[in-house]
C-alpha cells in the first residue's frame, strides 16, 4: 500500500482548522456544547459517532 503522505497531512492540516473554528470563533458556546454532550447518554454519543463517520464516508466516496 502506498500512502500519499502529503494529502493524508493535507487532511489532518484541514481537520485541525476545521475543529479549531468554534472554540476561536465562540468559546462560551462551545462550553454551552460540551456540557450538553456530557449529559447525553452513552447510547446517542455512539450513535452521533456512527452517523459522523457514514457521512464522512459517503462523502469521502463522492470526492
Amino acid at each position: 500500500m502506498n500512502v500519499n503522505w502529503n494529502d493524508l497531512l493535507t487532511a489532518l492540516a484541514l481537520v485541525l482548522i476545521i475543529e479549531g473554528i468554534l472554540p476561536f470563533l465562540a468559546p462560551a458556546k462551545l462550553k454551552e456544547v460540551y456540557q450538553s454532550v456530557q449529559e447525553m447518554p452513552e447510547k446517542s454519543l455512539r450513535m452521533l459517532g456512527l452517523g459522523s463517520m457514514v457521512v464522512g464516508l459517503i462523502l469521502l466516496f463522492l470526492i
